[in-house]
């Protein structure tokens, strides 16, 4: 669970709203399983190490393989015990970490990230201007993530050696025509062996 273990009514209304936004504006790309308040709804990780992030994005494709973490934040869970207790977990796993944030808590979150040693994939910040979110891209990690360690390919046989191919076929090398000397030099003999 969180450390913020209560959010003011109000912000948790507006942390839930952001969530679902979110969703509906990654549906097309992923599978999207938000987990909005205490709802537990879509997990992350194995054995102990579970937890349950706002928004897990996952691929189409038959494999469901985790795409990305999305993390919503509000101006009073932004704080040193959150990006420990969560960015830090979600930042190790093998999927692209996003973090949403208030925009007037964007240094907050970045000096957060940096003091901890907190990679994160992207950070957002977002403003509310009535019934309107707008998200804006501040941050983004130019490093690309390391990809799933796979087992080494066994090592291949030797391939069978086929019989060699033959060289293309040349032109039949014509006899050099006699040259004059040549032609007396033959006679000469002729004449001889009539003696």
């Amino acid at each position: 669970m969180s450390p913020i273990l209560v959010r003011p009514v109000r912000e948790q209304l507006e942390h839930d709203r952001i969530i679902r936004l979110l969703q509906a504006k990654n549906r097309r790309k992923y599978e999207a399983g938000i987990n909005p308040g205490a709802e537990q709804n879509v997990p992350v990780g194995t054995g102990t190490a579970v937890f349950f992030p706002d928004l897990v994005l996952n691929s189409l494709d038959r494999g469901r393989r985790l795409q990305a973490i999305v993390e919503v934040e509000t101006g009073e869970s932004v704080n040193h015990l959150e990006a420990l207790a969560e960015w830090a977990q979600f930042s190790r796993m093998r999927a692209a970490f996003h973090l949403y944030v208030p925009s007037t808590m964007v240094d907050v979150a970045r000096r957060l990230c940096e003091d901890n040693q907190i990679s994160v994939s992207e950070i957002w910040s977002f403003h509310g201007m009535g019934d309107d979110v707008r998200f804006t891209l501040v941050h983004r990690n130019r490093e690309v993530a390391p990809a799933p360690r796979r087992a080494a390919p066994a090592p291949a046989a030797p391939a069978r050696r086929s019989k060699p191919t033959p060289s293309p076929a040349r032109r039949p090398v014509r006899p050099a025509k006699p040259s004059a000397r040549g032609k007396a030099a033959k006679k000469t003999s002729r004449s001889a062996k009539r003696k």
